[in-house]
């Protein structure tokens, strides 16, 4: 009993000295140190500008082509342009357009045909960033021509098919129509219905009527002994 009373209080000092001495924090077995961010952002930078140059000399080659440079940084031209609508999609509409993707030598990598049709349901689906900004400056019926450098079309990781690692594209868009989602709702509703109309129609039961075979008419003969 003696050594129990003995060996309590020196158990319960060790333990108060232990609790009084100070920790270190726990770092966090990764750190991204800020020289690493430095290269990184340098070499993005690098990056841009590298297809920023490119992008300029495809229009160097085509002086004849008004390009404008978007203020999200990236360039394009009407082809048709429509002067009298004043409408543009927005969110909340559904947009009908066509368009075909080439690389910045004029290849095409995705032909119109491949593509269409395009529905699209203006700022609620996932779609290349430099196309989700570029429909909305467009009105119904014009055909442009976008210059997208990586970062605006697949980036750095391409479609992982035909566009490759920070890739530069070159789009031709046409807006065929655009109309609020609830209008494009309202018209699937109504294909629907004529179609299920034309599925529940009842069958015919009427036999087909055979047609009777007329039978041969017979011209009697003339007796050789009756006088004409």
């Amino acid at each position: 009993m003696k050594l129990i009373h003995i060996a309590l209080p020196i158990l319960l000092v060790t333990l108060f000295a232990s609790c009084k001495q100070p920790q270190e924090a726990r770092r966090p077995i990764s750190q991204t140190s800020g020289s690493f961010m430095k290269k990184s952002v340098a070499r993005n930078k690098k990056l841009v500008a590298s297809e920023e140059d490119q992008i300029k000399a495809v229009i160097k080659k085509n002086p004849t082509e008004n390009y404008i440079a978007s203020t999200k940084g990236y360039w394009y031209t009407y082809i048709t342009k429509n002067d009298v609508d004043t409408l543009n999609p927005e969110k909340g509409d559904v947009a009908f357009f066509d368009y075909e993707i080439k690389d910045l030598e004029e290849n095409i990598i995705y032909s119109e045909l491949e593509l269409r049709p395009q529905v699209y349901r203006v700022d609620k689906q996932e779609i290349m960033m430099g196309l989700r900004d570029g429909i909305k400056l467009m009105h119904r019926n014009e055909k442009v021509t976008f210059l997208f450098p990586s970062h605006m079309g697949f980036g750095y990781h391409g479609d992982n098919k035909k566009i490759g690692v920070n890739q530069p594209l070159w789009c031709t868009v046409t807006l065929r129509d655009f109309m609020p989602e609830t209008e494009y709702k309202k018209q699937l509703a109504a294909k629907a219905s004529v179609a299920t109309s034309a599925v529940n129609l009842p069958l015919s039961t009427d036999k087909p009527v055979k047609a009777t075979p007329k039978k041969p008419s017979i011209i009697p003969k003339k007796s050789k002994d009756s006088l004409n």
